[in-house]
């Protein structure tokens, strides 16, 4: 659950294997068979990315990869980089190359961008209610699979914070994992006696005597769910620095406030991810000279 600094790009292979699935599925067997009747092979064309609603910007370096993948000759001129708002109209960049392979690869590249930007914009929502407290926004797994790294990275565009990336980087003792282990105490002895010493630990809690439970031991943070404002103040109390606290559960635009007023350092917001709109932007192509 460290800072992860939005300028961090995504490793371009991760970008590669993603693109070429995507132009994959929507190639199948046959390829595009519209434009390849249409269009003339040797034909070249521009063409320019707009948004049609205001948002954050993201996912541009995995939306250039789609139209570089079938013309690696390809360019995209951006003028309003990742992590940046922009106004509905606003030209976002532009793209020129082969006239085949930016029609092909328009929709998977629209796609992505599409996909991220709405995380990006959603998140930027979040972070902005919170503004001033000392609470950071992050998010959850509660991601669309495979594809949970741009999502991620669309969240720090946005200017939140990761939480955990996958079940391997972090343990996250849950309230089933408990009921299991046998209590509390059974299962941060178990993780600990398991995990290196570099392997940080979060207990998830929903009362103030399970929290009080879980303090007597060395945790990194404590996760508070489905907790009122006045029991998450409570909880922040009782930790008193010992740990990172993170709210969690109920969470939407209209209590995060309340929520992060609470002293909390954390609020995970399953929405981001989940839930987050698709930020309309268009891209409008002109066919230009043979080559």
């Amino acid at each position: 659950m460290t800072r992860a600094r939005f300028d961090l790009r995504l490793p371009e292979p991760l970008i590669t294997t993603a693109v070429a699935n995507a132009l994959a599925e929507d190639l199948g067997l046959a390829g595009d068979i519209t434009t390849d009747a249409v269009v003339a092979p040797d034909a070249m064309a521009s063409g320019v990315f707009a948004a049609r609603k205001p948002g954050v910007v993201a996912g541009l370096d995995v939306a250039a990869t789609a139209f570089r993948q079938l013309d690696p000759a390809a360019q995209l001129q951006v003028f309003v980089p990742d992590g940046e708002r922009v106004e509905a109209g606003t030209v976002i960049a532009r793209v020129s190359g082969n006239a085949r392979a930016l029609l092909t690869a328009e929709r998977v590249a629209l796609n992505f961008l599409g996909r991220m930007s709405g995380i990006a914009t959603l998140t930027r929502r979040y972070a902005d209610a919170v503004a001033g407290t000392r609470a950071h926004i992050i998010d959850t797994r509660k991601t669309t699979p495979g594809l949970r790294a741009f999502e991620k990275y669309a969240v720090r565009a946005g200017g939140g914070m990761n939480h955990r990336i996958g079940l391997f980087d972090a343990v996250l003792i849950k309230d089933n994992h408990i009921a299991v282990a046998g209590g509390i105490g059974a299962a941060i002895a178990a993780a600990r006696a398991r995990v290196g010493h570099m392997v940080k630990i979060e207990v998830e809690v929903d009362t103030i005597d399970q929290l009080a439970e879980a303090l007597v031991h060395r945790i990194d943070a404590v996760l508070l769910d489905n907790m009122t404002p006045d029991q998450l103040a409570e909880a922040v109390r009782l930790v008193a620095g010992r740990a990172i606290t993170e709210a969690s559960g109920g969470v939407n635009l209209d209590t995060v406030r309340a929520i992060a007023e609470a002293g909390v350092d954390l609020i995970s917001v399953g929405a981001l991810t989940h839930s987050a709109a698709v930020l309309d932007i268009g891209l409008d192509v002109e066919i230009g000279n043979r080559a």
